[in-house]
């Protein structure tokens, strides 16, 4: 008898099993969730906040030729949309809305893809990143800090020299009544530092790049020493957690304008940069400063 052909058939492609395999990992790596999704840009900080408090800002880059505004929202919290101004397209894009995937980094990629790409009148609901959504730091330059021009109102929202509707008139007045007057402080080594007026106290915000062990080691050096503040008229309220980073928040008197809180944030930011430079063990004091500070500490995502 002759063998049996039984197994005999082709044997299995090695490279498109292998090709599977790839676009599976690449489809879980953009479902999960990045510790740092913002990490591989220079922008980190700013992205960060303007995802997660900031109220109004943008920030114009160009993606593929096309010039795209970043956005902490666009109207309906939309992740993309695109209209004409001045007989070109131009592009818009996102941070918050209302729908988004684990990876933040990889929705904020492929809006920004989008909004190279579509025609004016079109808007993007929620972004959906698949295996060929390139990576942020390949669709922004990874080398550059962000251009922010911080708005009071919403009004960037309306086309210049249109005449809006009724209902998007009124709904850019509701918001525009709900918004909390924002500043970011301007001046050396303050990158991220927004200060926002919050009614009856205003209060800064200080997105930082280092990990959040050596920062949290750092400011409890500062505590046991007395220097953990901006001087007076302010008070460290605590700190949270966002996106892997840690963002130290001081309470101050809303009296103050933004700009007078520039020069002492700058002083305390030099001080902040030596207590990080500490290599020595903390003391029995500055450990219990750290587990007081670890305490007054909140996760937002």
């Amino acid at each position: 008898m002759g063998k049996s052909k039984r197994n005999s058939g082709p044997k299995q492609d090695s490279n498109r099993a292998a090709k599977l395999a790839q676009r599976e990992a690449e489809r879980e790596s953009l479902q999960a969730a990045p510790a740092r999704p913002f990490q591989n840009v220079a922008a980190e900080c700013d992205l960060v906040a303007m995802r997660e408090f900031v109220p109004s800002a943008t920030a114009p880059v160009v993606v593929d030729g096309r010039p795209v505004t970043l956005a902490t929202v666009l109207p309906g919290a939309v992740a993309a949309l695109v209209r004409e101004e001045d007989g070109a397209a131009r592009g818009f894009a996102g941070l918050q809305v209302q729908v988004h995937s684990p990876n933040v980094a990889a929705d904020l990629s492929s809006a920004l893809a989008w909004a190279s790409i579509a025609q004016p009148g079109e808007s993007l609901e929620s972004a959906v990143p698949d295996g060929n959504t390139p990576a942020l730091r390949d669709v922004l330059d990874p080398t550059e800090q962000l251009t922010i021009t911080v708005h009071q109102d919403f009004n960037w929202w309306l086309p210049k020299n249109a005449e809006p509707a009724p209902d998007v008139a009124a709904t850019v007045e509701r918001a525009n009544q709900a918004i909390m007057p924002s500043a970011r402080l301007e001046g050396e080594g303050l990158v991220a530092a927004w200060w926002v007026d919050a009614g009856d106290k205003a209060h800064l915000r200080w997105v930082r790049p280092e990990s959040e062990d050596d920062l949290m080691l750092a400011l409890a050096r500062l505590h046991a020493a007395g220097d953990l503040t901006l001087g007076e008229g302010s008070r460290y309220a605590g700190s949270f957690r966002t996106h892997g980073l840690l963002v130290p928040v001081f309470d101050l008197d809303s009296e103050m304008h933004p700009t007078e809180w520039a020069a002492p944030a700058t002083k305390f930011g030099k001080k902040l940069a030596e207590a990080l430079a500490v290599d020595a063990p903390l003391t029995s004091e500055q450990r219990r400063s750290r587990d007081g500070l670890r305490g007054r500490q909140v996760t937002l995502r």
